[in-house]
């Protein structure tokens, strides 16, 4: 007897405490999920910079020139603007970045991007785009990809002298070079 009472017990607690558990709710991943690259002299090194930026996918469109208009302000990436951040003063054409958080815009063409560097931050887009917030600016060759890159990709690769971000998509990449200061 003692047993059916204990196994009722268990049953009856059981069912009531079911009753009050709620799964949680994540949203869907985004369509253009966030990614983020370091560069580092290496593994052990502190940061030179970071780039904060959303991956949108190609998914059979024709990417630069349609997608993303030749000679039009782009966010580079989707979503939020790209976010760079300077961890140690670097030289970005002839000009200086101090430490701090800026943001990247690019201007595709077919066979030069101009790269941006603008003070205005958490921005959405480059629909609020402010040219007199440009920091500095540089053109940069287009160059081809070994093979088709299916979402926006970017990577750092360390350089005796400073670092340079590589940003491809499709068929395309551009070399974007900071030297230390």
């Amino acid at each position: 007897m003692k047993n059916i009472a204990f196994l009722l017990f268990l049953v009856l607690s059981c069912a009531t405490g079911s009753q009050n558990v709620q799964a949680q709710s994540f949203p869907q991943m985004d369509a253009s999920p966030l990614d983020l690259a370091m560069a580092r002299p290496d593994k052990n090194s502190k940061p030179l910079a970071r780039v904060i930026y959303s991956r949108p996918s190609r998914k059979g469109r024709t990417i630069f020139g349609e997608l993303v208009p030749f000679g039009e302000v782009w966010r580079t990436g989707a979503n939020e603007a790209t976010e760079l951040t300077i961890y140690t003063p670097l030289v970005f054409g002839k000009t200086t970045l101090k430490p701090g958080t800026y943001t990247i815009y690019t201007i595709p063409g077919e066979d030069e991007w101009t790269i941006i560097i603008n003070s205005d931050t958490n921005v959405w887009g480059a629909f609020s785009y402010k040219k007199d917030m440009d920091v500095a600016r540089i053109n940069v060759p287009t160059r081809d990809a070994a093979a088709p890159t299916e979402s926006l990709s970017m990577i750092f690769r360390p350089e005796n002298n400073g670092t340079t971000l590589l940003i491809g998509w499709d068929t395309v990449y551009v070399e974007v070079p900071f030297k230390k200061a």
